[in-house]
């Protein structure tokens, strides 16, 4: 054992016996009661005194270590610590000699007891410490061995002295097997303990990694799914044949599910990990609930079912909450709903009970599909469970969307659950607490971005050609730098209107060049900056807020999101100018 493990042994056993001095102080003042009492002598107090004494100054010798276990500590002191529980000891077994010297009744039983418990205390609270343990528990040890000789020669004659030695082998035998049992059970306890730590360790790791791989991959696939998406929709408004709008549509709904699909994987690591959180924001609680109806209506005509809304009109206008992720839970039940009826209709149920401070929303949303059994309806949230083969077969999908739909329900402070039978459809019950909220004040009309100019700025040569396509429907004047650096030297000679950063870069990345630009003094200097990223977390934003960019759009690109910050930004340098001016 080298010279540091000793000191940590000695350490540990120092701290179990100064957390056990209230213990060992109070049994050595009612020994001395007890002894005043029985026996009436006065050198009970004075063994009483010495052993208060004893343990006090093994206290201040182990104080150092105790405090500071990974100091080198003086050789004298280790040392000191190491024979103190001796010292400590062998005063504290010096008052079973007069016990088993006298001739009062009983007073070599209590002589007995005193060190037999003497030796239980030492077994326990130096447990952790064999070197602690033996030198505490020799002195006892060696009392009980000298017990027949001196019993026989207080008391000479025929008598059971002899019969002690057995006894006192006996007591020595016992304890040291519980020593070494309570030993054996505490290192099998500090190996599983530290175990569970490495492997706690691990699993932490190993979230880390996947959630780096995943972060990875959304990075590498959100290039060729925005390519695709703006590709398609330049393709499907410059065409004129029918036929080609329908290839062109084609492509954009499998770019759609595709981005969908990794929505729900990055979604789910979020969640996970716990790094989901939910935002708090005013909205028409009304219309956004429409806008998802809207959005499915076609799809539930071209089945030929129908849509039934019951409650709308109870519902208040303006709350506070997550409007994105309450229409992501919703779109999830109503595109599964459509997915799994065949015929009929499907029927969404609105209520919310209103109380000053807070709005507890319900959406049930029926079906009459063919039902879910009850064997699989315990199922129905197990990420990656599609309850039957024939259900991937025939709908694909990842098996993540309930499962991420719950979890957001639980986020905004409800839940999701499903009821549901064989032949009688199913009903999917949202419940969300939204805070009450007053409409905002109007604004006025967006401005237009026609004719702006529009620096975009990213390495990779499909991302600058994506997000052109995207905003040459809307007039602007797109100018393309593939890094940092380039980007720097055009902010440095031309003028532009907007920025669209890449916030992940090889060099530079988009955050380092923004605060180079916002340092500098060209005449772009307090030109908006938007952060286009795959990355789409709070803390992402909070970075790119700090470095000085003005707002943010995630990757794949989505034109109305793209148009809604570049007018944003826009607006809010107008109506910065005259304050700027005055």
């Amino acid at each position: 054992m080298s010279r540091t493990e000793v000191q940590g042994d000695v350490a540990r056993a120092a701290a179990a016996r100064r957390a056990n001095t209230c213990l060992r102080i109070s049994a050595t003042v009612a020994i001395g009661l007890l002894w005043q009492v029985y026996v009436t002598e006065i050198w009970g107090w004075i063994w009483a005194a010495a052993y208060t004494c004893t343990h006090l100054l093994e206290l201040w010798v182990s104080r150092p270590i105790v405090l500071r276990p990974d100091a080198p500590a003086p050789a004298w002191r280790r040392r000191a610590a190491t024979i103190a529980p001796f010292v400590t000891s062998t005063v504290f077994g010096s008052l079973s000699i007069p016990l088993f010297a006298s001739h009062v009744r009983f007073a070599p039983t209590l002589a007995g007891m005193l060190l037999g418990g003497a030796l239980l205390n030492v077994v326990v609270v130096n447990a952790r410490s064999r070197i602690a343990t033996v030198m505490a528990a020799t002195p006892h040890a060696i009392y009980l061995m000298i017990v027949p000789i001196i019993a026989k020669a207080a008391n000479p004659g025929p008598s059971l002295a002899d019969g002690l030695w057995f006894g006192s082998a006996m007591l020595i035998a016992s304890v040291t097997v519980a020593s070494r049992t309570l030993h054996t059970a505490l290192k099998a306890e500090a190996d599983a303990k530290a175990e569970s730590e490495r492997r706690r360790h691990e699993a932490e790791e190993a979230v880390a990694a996947k959630s780096a791989f995943v972060a990875m991959i959304s990075h590498e696939l959100r290039t060729p799914i925005s390519a695709i998406l703006a590709g398609a929709a330049r393709l499907h408004s410059d065409v004129p044949e029918a036929s080609s709008k329908v290839h062109a549509q084609l492509i954009a709904d499998a770019g759609g599910l595709m981005r969908t699909l990794l929505n729900d994987l990055l979604d789910f690591s979020r969640l996970e990990a716990g790094r989901m959180s939910v935002e708090t924001a005013a909205f028409n609680l009304r219309q956004a609930l429409s806008d998802s109806f809207r959005l499915w209506r076609p799809e539930i005509a071209r089945k030929g079912l129908r849509l039934r809304v019951q409650g709308a009109a109870t519902l208040p206008r303006w709350v506070a909450g997550d409007a994105m992720r309450l229409k992501q839970v919703l779109n999830n039940l109503l595109s599964n709903a459509i997915k799994f009826t065949e015929r009929g209709e499907i029927t969404i149920v609105l209520h919310a009970q209103p109380s000053p401070q807070q709005v507890l929303l319900s959406i049930e949303v029926i079906d009459t599909g063919p039902g879910i059994s009850e064997t699989a309806l315990p199922r129905l949230f197990t990420p990656f469970d599609q309850l039957n083969a024939a259900v991937v077969r025939q709908h694909g999908g990842s098996g993540l969307g309930l499962a991420i739909s719950r979890e957001l329900a639980r986020l905004m402070g409800g839940d999701l659950t499903a009821t549901s039978a064989l032949g009688h459809g199913a009903r999917f019950t949202l419940t969300a607490v939204l805070e009450t909220a007053e409409a905002p004040r109007v604004e006025e009309e967006d401005r237009s971005i026609t004719g702006l100019r529009v620096l975009v700025v990213d390495d990779h040569v499909v991302n600058r050609r994506a997000i052109e396509l995207v905003l040459q429907p809307f007039g602007v004047d797109a100018t393309l730098a593939e890094s940092a650096e380039q980007a720097l030297e055009l902010l440095g000679s031309e003028v532009f209107d907007a920025v669209l950063m890449d916030v992940y870069m090889p060099g530079m990345d988009g955050r380092q060049a923004t605060r180079i630009l916002r340092a500098g003094g060209g005449p772009n200097r307090d030109t908006p900056v938007i952060a286009v990223t795959a990355s789409a977390t709070p803390k992402d934003w909070e970075a790119c807020a700090a470095a000085g960019m003005n707002a943010h759009v995630a990757k794949p690109i989505d034109p109305a999101e793209l148009f809604g910050a570049l007018a944003q930004v826009l607006a809010a340098e107008v109506a910065e100018a005259p304050s700027n001016a005055a």
